[in-house]
């Protein structure tokens, strides 16, 4: 296995080819190896021609109407229109007349399950709903199986862990770092660095009165401990005050946005002198009756039955998420870095997020960037997040355009990763008990 720290960069050890599971099955029928062996001098094509679709390819550049793209040993080798590129001969062909396709989805804040097993699944579950990459944002405590970050797991989408996290003293809860001394907070990221994790996460504000606040002081020391130690620093708050505390002690990413009141234009004017600065917006639910029919079939029935009891107006949510989305349109507008995080361990929680974020007033397009190319940014993964030439082979087929509607991110016909089909109906029967 291989671990790289630098840039992220997602590295292979070994991937059966082609021809070696052909050899097996055909050892496996009786028929031996020396018969089916390919002369020396013919080996055979593993291209894939994909062509006929409206592609997306994920950094805010127009959709190419009529594309073809090629793929071999699991990445993009040529992407174009139809018609312009090279192909072998000899390539399979797959006509996507009709479809669109788009990068694969980055979802950057969630919290995953901390056994193998469990893990396992949240991550292939995942990949179902088109997520190919995923950072838990905190609480991975002990037992959390940091290891598979490292695996090439089939039909899973890969994951990053921020490890513990710090916060105040809270009762109950002993999956993350207490700390209530700059000293304390200094060690806790030290403690954090010897694990590898890949962001340390800040947990700032009181929730909602329940506990102590991490002062200035003490999330500035954790800031500066986690910059000495080459790991960038991820915060939860809620106040336009604290927001603006963490962007003055060098915070990196806002895994949520001011959630108290309008920003105003001094925290806009910070975030400008921060251009690297990346926003994780969480917005909370719209308050707003949706469709949730789109999920039937994919998830259990009684996990839908829940989703749609809560599914009702409410007006005092609805301004909640009012606050928030007037601050993402605004700092949206000001060109901000924004990424797509669902929060929780709901796999298909990034297409509720990406409509909640258009109707929070971005485009579909500005969407989309926030949720593949953007979401790689933010997890230094450079080899996905849009479909390009010698990155993965990891995109999303799509029956509709969802540059007209951001929800046709939901009508999904298959999913890649590696260039590999997901095996979609398996992991769905299997989360249904089928």
């Amino acid at each position: 296995m291989y671990r790289v720290t630098a840039n992220k960069s997602y590295l292979q050890k070994v991937t059966p080819t082609a021809s070696f599971i052909t050899l097996l099955a055909l050892s496996a029928c009786g028929q031996s190896t020396e018969q089916a062996a390919e002369p020396a001098d013919a080996a055979p094509v593993t291209v894939v021609l994909y062509e006929g679709a409206r592609l997306i390819v994920g950094d805010g550049s127009d959709a190419i109407e009529n594309s073809a793209f090629t793929v071999d040993g699991g990445q993009f080798v040529a992407v174009g229109a139809a018609g312009e590129i090279s192909v072998p001969d000899g390539a399979n062909r797959v006509d996507l007349s009709g479809m669109t396709v788009m990068p694969t989805i980055v979802d950057a804040h969630t919290h995953l399950s901390v056994t193998r097993e469990a893990l396992l699944d949240d991550l292939q579950r995942r990949a179902y709903f088109g997520v190919s990459a995923t950072l838990s944002m905190g609480a991975d405590g002990p037992g959390a199986p940091l290891e598979m970050r490292d695996e090439v797991i089939p039909s899973a989408a890969r994951y990053q862990s921020a490890g513990y996290g710090l916060t105040a003293p809270e009762p109950g809860r002993r999956e993350v770092h207490w700390v209530t001394t700059e000293d304390e907070a200094r060690q806790a990221v030290r403690d954090e660095a010897a694990r590898d994790v890949d962001v340390i996460k800040l947990w700032v504000d009181d929730r909602d009165g329940q506990f102590d606040q991490l002062s200035p002081e003490i999330y500035g020391a954790a800031i500066d401990e986690a910059h000495q130690n080459n790991i960038r620093v991820s915060s939860h708050q809620f106040e336009l005050v604290d927001a603006k505390g963490l962007l003055l002690a060098g915070v990196d990413i806002l895994a949520h946005g001011v959630r108290d009141q309008d920003i105003d234009d001094e925290f806009v004017a910070m975030v400008k002198e921060r251009p690297n600065l990346l926003l994780i917006p969480n917005l909370p639910t719209r308050g707003v009756a949706t469709d949730l029919s789109w999920m039937a079939g994919s998830i259990p029935d009684e996990a839908l039955k829940g989703l749609q009891e809560g599914n009702v107006d409410n007006p005092e949510i609805q301004e909640g998420f009012n606050i928030q989305a007037r601050n993402l349109a605004r700092l949206n507008d000001e060109g901000m870095t924004i990424a797509v995080g669902s929060d929780g361990n709901r796999p298909w929680g990034p297409h509720i997020e990406m409509e909640d974020m258009v109707a929070a007033g971005m485009s579909p397009a500005q969407v989309l960037v926030a949720a593949t190319r953007n979401g790689a940014v933010l997890m230094e993964l450079d080899d996905t997040g849009t479909i390009e030439a010698a990155k993965s082979a990891d995109f999303i087929v799509l029956e509709a355009n969802p540059l007209d509607d951001i929800t046709n991110t939901r009508q999904i016909s298959s999913v890649y990763l590696r260039g590999e089909r997901v095996n979609r109906a398996r992991i769905s029967a299997r989360w249904r008990g089928l």
